[in-house]
């Protein structure tokens, strides 16, 4: 079940409310009973488990160096 944050504008509390995807838009109490609180946009990461092995990198184009390149700059 998804976790929302709210912040209580009267006490300055910061909570959280476990509650179905369904009822996200739901107003929430605060801990103290007050009423007047706001949801907070929150963010996630994902973690990934296992032997993952990262994207090959691709190899900087050769050539000679120089500002442009390797052409000719003359």
């Amino acid at each position: 079940m998804p976790s929302y944050s709210y912040r209580c504008r009267s006490c300055g509390d910061t909570f959280e409310v476990n509650r179905p995807m369904a009822e996200s838009s739901n107003p929430a109490s605060c801990p103290a009973g007050h009423a007047d609180t706001v949801k907070l946009l929150t963010t996630f990461a994902t973690v990934s488990r296992g032997n993952t092995a990262p994207a090959p990198s691709q190899a900087a184009p050769q050539g000679g160096g120089g500002c442009c390149g390797g052409g000719c700059c003359g």
